[in-house]
């Protein structure tokens, strides 16, 4: 992880369309070299708790994640992880992977239970598992290794924003 640059800040509000909020650090760095993962604070300055740790920023990743939930893919990672025994088990260490790396930055009692995505019971939202295997690497979520090997090279036409600098 590392520290926002206020051009990565510029380039995520560019990727959202707004100012991002409690951004904490770039979790992962598209090839292009822009943010395409933040990590944000379990808690937003204004006190609100926030159970999103990954935030996938990168509208090509974002829109090729949108693609796969509207073509069924979480209807059928669901059905797989009801009746894989091994799935389940990999899907809840990844639950409980996010629950510790939130926890390591704030114990936040409101959400101390709550991961993202739907883990360990449900799947949904394709972008939380895709942005915490970015960030966490291969390995951590099954599911978003396998939303990882189903959009990539989401980069390949080329950067989703370019901030326009005066160097």
């Amino acid at each position: 992880m590392e520290q926002p640059t206020p051009a990565d800040l510029d380039i995520v509000a560019a990727q959202l369309g707004r100012r991002p909020r409690g951004t904490r650090a770039v979790a992962h760095r598209c090839p292009c070299g822009n943010p395409d993962v933040v990590e944000t604070s379990p808690r937003l300055d204004d006190g609100t708790p926030f159970p999103t740790l990954y935030y996938l920023t990168c509208p090509h990743a974002t829109a090729a994640c949108s693609r796969l939930e509207s073509a069924g893919v979480m209807r059928d990672m669901q059905e797989r992880l009801s009746t894989d025994p091994e799935l389940a088990k990999k899907y809840a260490e990844a639950h409980q992977d996010y629950l510790d790396r939130r926890t390591s930055i704030d114990d936040v009692p409101e959400i101390s239970h709550v991961s993202a995505g739907g883990m360990p019971d449900r799947v949904k939202c394709l972008h939380v598992h895709l942005g915490h295997a970015l960030a966490a690497g291969r390995g951590v979520n099954p599911f978003g290794d396998e939303v990882r090997d189903a959009v990539e090279p989401y980069w390949a036409g080329g950067p989703c924003v370019r901030i326009a600098t005066d160097e």
